[in-house]
């Protein structure tokens, strides 16, 4: 009835609550990508098999859990204000990030 496992360092237990409860955006795993070609890898990984984008950098794998993929320089673009609504006005416009675009609204 339980799984446990480690990711990125971090312990997790899984329990198998049965057909009644399904996954939702309420839960989901971020991965910080270093580069456009690792955000682009996670996105066609995860979304192969029966998984879809959603929006904003979010998508439901095959088994309808959410996961965010995210550059990991994302804190850096919302210490400013001015340029935190810059880059939310073009994630809004997204659904797989585009880190160059992302920037360039940073800029």
């Amino acid at each position: 009835m339980t799984a446990e496992f480690e990711l990125e360092g971090q312990s997790f237990v899984a329990l198998n609550g049965g057909p009644q409860f399904k996954f939702t955006e309420a839960v989901s795993f971020a991965v910080g990508c270093e580069d456009q070609a690792e955000i682009d890898y996670y996105w066609e990984k995860l979304t192969a098999d029966g998984g879809r984008p959603v929006a904003c950098g979010w998508l439901a794998d095959r088994y309808g859990l959410f996961w965010q993929i995210v550059p990991k320089a994302w804190d850096a673009y919302y210490k400013d204000p001015e340029r935190a609504a810059r880059v939310m006005q073009a994630m809004m416009k997204m659904v797989k990030l585009d880190i160059a675009k992302l920037e360039e609204a940073a800029r």
